[in-house]
């Protein structure tokens, strides 16, 4: 697909702008629910971002919205947007099938309360969007749902695992799509696909599914919610939405929005740990520095706290909990994708002692205490969101070399869920053959604040995310 805006088109609009029309009855939530299912008829089945879509449910969220303003009441924030949900959370009447087969028919009785935090503002839900079985992957294609194509350009992954959520922001599916990241799930598809994606700090959005079983170790510390947008504006207008606590996640932490004024000082790291990024990344993170003096920013390149070393302890906490278990589900399902990522790392899960959560928990606090402190003089670290330009798609497949340069490649992506702390990936721009390039940029635990005015600063002096076109 090529890039060209059409500003006319309902989908192609924000969601602030959406929702400031059908506020002021300028707009209809129907008309804008009708051009979105216009596009999705006419734009998904080349992508197939959503794979569960049900336009009547659409049009009646869409009528309500429009009853109630009609009424005189007063509506939401995300009045009468367009939302995508991933279809790894509940969403009463659908199907919660994490890209499994063995999951086609776990129809929700309940929302995850993301999806009530959505309802509660006013947003249309607008369908549900893919993820790689198990969500393991960066990369989205499955035994149910199948393959998951980026709208900017076919040949490369969409990411993963929230990877029907960014294809379907990029392609205007959607002003808004909500993802989930435990390892870059949010921020890996945000940055492929050419859009925005914020990963909050974990209690920051409540999340809870009743339809299986609690989260193991890694899940409940690591694991969160997130929206993906085009524009910066709509990614604080999302997350605002849902930080709705709520008393079914005992992690959620009612922190207000808004902390205290900061220092306007970022740390800039081309390459973390000693990592081999790609010119074109250092060249965009560069670039984002650049704009951030403009907008009277203090910008200093230096080293970071180590990254490198939480990689192993996430493994720990992720797949060394309950391992055999997670391999044996994956062999049931079949899903080539879930069986690499798993059988990829055998031999390290096989070295692990009987001790090794004990000992991954207790380091942990020392990478994230590293952090803490360098945060308090740096409020804003820019860095790459990959070392690797997007992925060819399936890459990860295609033999054992490019299994293992696939994860080296996301150390930060993997890493920086260890630290706790919030991190943003925010698209800069394309390259000359439709690749999108981007920046990762980190803030203080509970400061998502920060990092979205630091985001908004970039992007107000550089190229605006398009939508993605036919």
């Amino acid at each position: 697909m090529k890039d060209t805006q059409t500003p006319d088109a309902l989908w192609a609009w924000p969601a602030t702008r959406l929702a400031a029309a059908i506020k002021s009855g300028d707009l209809s939530a129907r008309e804008v629910a009708l051009a979105h299912i216009a596009r999705v008829e006419a734009t998904n089945p080349a992508i197939n971002a959503i794979v569960d879509f049900q336009p009547e449910k659409t049009l009646a969220a869409a009528d309500a919205v429009d009853a109630r303003r009609a009424r005189g009441a007063a509506v939401g924030a995300l009045a009468g947007v367009p939302v995508t949900i991933k279809v790894n959370v509940d969403q009463t009447g659908y199907a919660t099938t994490n890209g499994l087969k063995a999951q086609k028919d776990l129809i929700a009785r309940s929302n995850n309360p993301v999806v009530e935090s959505f309802l509660a503002a006013d947003a249309v839900p607008l369908g549900r969007t893919n993820t790689p079985a198990f969500s393991y992957r960066w990369f989205t294609n499955n035994l149910l749902h199948g393959a998951t194509y980026n709208p900017r350009k076919k040949g490369l992954t969409p990411g993963g695992s929230s990877g029907g959520a960014g294809a379907a922001v990029a392609a205007g599916l959607g002003a808004i799509g909500h993802g989930t990241d435990i390892a870059g799930s949010v921020r890996y598809p945000a940055y492929a696909c050419g859009v925005h994606g914020l990963r909050p700090s974990v209690g920051r959005v409540a999340a809870w599914n009743a339809s299986g079983p609690d989260r193991t170790i890694g899940g409940q510390i690591m694991a969160v919610s997130g929206p993906l947008a085009r524009t910066v504006g709509d990614l604080r207008l999302a997350f605002q939405a849902m930080l709705r606590p709520d008393a079914c996640d005992p992690w959620a932490v009612p922190a207000p929005f808004h902390g205290a004024d900061l220092p306007k000082r970022a740390a800039l790291c081309t390459h973390p740990d000693g990592s081999e990024t790609a010119p074109e990344l250092v060249a965009a993170l560069h670039a984002a520095a650049e704009r951030l003096r403009e907008a009277g920013w203090q910008v200093d390149e230096v080293e970071l706290p180590a990254l490198a070393s939480a990689v192993p302890l996430q493994l720990t906490l992720w797949m060394g909990d309950g391992y055999e278990a997670l391999l044996a589900s994956a062999e049931a399902e079949g899903d080539p994708g879930a069986l690499a990522a798993l059988r990829g790392q055998a031999e390290f899960v096989k070295g692990l002692g009987p001790d090794a959560i004990a000992k991954a928990l207790t380091a942990r606090m020392a990478i994230a205490r590293d952090w803490g402190l360098f945060m308090a003089r740096y409020p804003v670290v820019l860095l790459p969101p990959s070392a690797e330009l997007p992925f060819a798609d399936n890459l990860d497949l295609a033999d054992e070399a490019s299994y293992r340069r696939v994860w080296a490649s996301q150390m930060s992506m993997i890493a920086l869920p260890v630290t706790g702390l919030p991190a943003l990936t925010l698209n800069t721009g394309l390259l000359e053959d439709g690749t999108p390039v981007g920046v990762q940029i980190v803030a203080p635990k509970f400061r998502e604040d920060v990092a979205l005015g630091c985001a908004e600063a970039i992007e107000a002096r550089g190229p605006q995310v398009r939508v993605a076109l036919p």
